[in-house]
């Protein structure tokens, strides 16, 4: 019955039966989160990155209703260009495949697909959280209960600095999703590697993060794992200067009614013409960075099976 709605690019297939390392990657960065043809030259430099580092990658899409998992490059630059895209999360998936739409999956949505290929690994720029505000509003995005029940391990570099992390990181730890910092004991915030909030357990190398991930899937502890990978040194932002950045974009989103799904791409088209540009540069170097350590964490996993 999958089989009519899955459809898994031959390397990805043969690499998946073989049992080597896979890292799934999402399509809404390519199609909400940059402009082109930035966002398909990012796009590919990504896998490239992947392979380099032992991985094969696996850029996940609807297409024409189909759930595809690994694009062509042909694919990937049509979902560059391409206006009608819909931004897809766990919700529109059933609407979108029978409607036979194209879709750019979001980080629920590809956990939900890669989790159908059996994919274990997924990198991003950022999960998604609880809104600012969200007391009143009830803004929580879908990644976090995603995160809560599908077993993808979700290499980002924290939480989208747009977002109330403390909230975030509060959901996280009431679903039992287990938050760690790469190399970090603080949780980097996207843009920044500052947040003053700490993450669950900080891990230092690839090989004890994966015998950990495996320790918790293997004794039934179902549920995602978020690995927050700080951005590096030299490409992070000014913390003050990013929190001033939101607060003004956030503003300007009240002011025009901006709200549900609409309010992420909003916000970081705003956040990056208030810095000139510098924060598409912080988040393309964030993508990479955790496209480098993704890679590494699914060639130990795959060493551990």
């Amino acid at each position: 019955m999958l089989k009519k709605y899955l459809e898994i690019k031959p390397e990805v297939k043969k690499a998946l039966d073989e049992g080597r390392p896979v890292v799934a990657l999402e399509s809404t960065i390519i199609s909400h989160g940059m402009p082109y043809p930035r966002n398909v030259e990012t796009a590919l430099r990504v896998e490239e990155i992947i392979r380099e580092n032992g991985a094969i990658p696996a850029t996940i899409a609807i297409l024409k209703g189909k759930l595809k998992v690994g694009l062509t490059e042909e694919e990937i630059e049509y979902l560059g260009k391409a206006e009608n895209v819909i931004k897809t999360s766990r919700r529109d998936i059933p609407f979108i495949v029978a409607r036979k739409q194209d879709g750019a999956t979001t980080v629920a949505s590809t956990m939900i697909i890669a989790a159908l290929a059996g994919i274990k690994v997924f990198t991003t720029g950022g999960i998604g959280g609880v809104h600012r505000g969200a007391e009143t509003s009830f803004d929580i995005s879908a990644d976090l209960q995603e995160l809560a029940n599908t077993n993808v391990a979700v290499v980002c570099a924290g939480a989208k600095s747009i977002l109330d992390i403390g909230l975030t990181l509060e959901y996280l730890e009431t679903m039992g999703v287990p938050v760690v910092g790469f190399g970090t004991e603080e949780m980097p915030a996207f843009y920044t590697r500052r947040s003053g909030f700490n993450v669950d357990y900080r891990v230092d190398d690839p090989q004890e993060l994966a015998l950990a991930i495996k320790s918790k899937w293997d004794l039934g502890l179902n549920g995602g794992v978020v690995v927050a990978n700080p951005i590096p040194e030299e490409y992070a932002m000014d913390y003050d200067i990013i929190n001033k950045s939101i607060e003004d974009a956030l503003k300007e989103a009240e002011e025009k009614g901006i709200k549900g799904k609409e309010t992420t791409p909003f916000l970081l088209a705003k956040v990056k013409d208030i810095t000139k540009g510098e924060s598409l540069d912080a988040n393309i170097q964030l993508v990479y960075n955790n496209a480098r350590l993704g890679a590494k964490l699914a060639v130990e996993l795959a060493q551990l099976r």
